[in-house]
């Protein structure tokens, strides 16, 4: 397993413990300092917009958009999560991260 996809499980459950708890301001801290981060050394540039802009772009019109846009950094974590897991049994070791994007 490469390094830069061992966060990514810490990540998620830190994402999903202040959404459970609707901690915002938790929830905006580890997308804007630890997502961000982790996106960018992982090349995924659009993810790590993403969650700059979950701050920058503030103030949220509403908590329900706020926590829209938190779903869907959610929602991308854990497609790139299910992705990096072996995708054939044919080809063993190759994984998402293996996989031209």
């Amino acid at each position: 397993m490469n390094s830069r996809w061992e966060p990514l499980d810490d990540l998620l459950a830190d994402l999903h413990h202040a959404r459970r708890r609707g901690d915002l301001g938790r929830l905006a801290f580890v997308a804007y300092c630890d997502v961000r981060r982790w996106a960018r050394e992982a090349g995924r540039p659009v993810l790590a917009e993403m969650a700059t802009r979950l701050v920058t772009d503030s103030p949220h019109p509403s908590r329900e958009a706020f926590l829209a846009q938190i779903d869907q950094i959610i929602g991308s974590l854990e497609a790139l999560q299910t992705r990096r897991a072996p995708v054939g049994a044919g080809t063993p070791g190759r994984t998402a991260e293996t996989i031209p994007s």
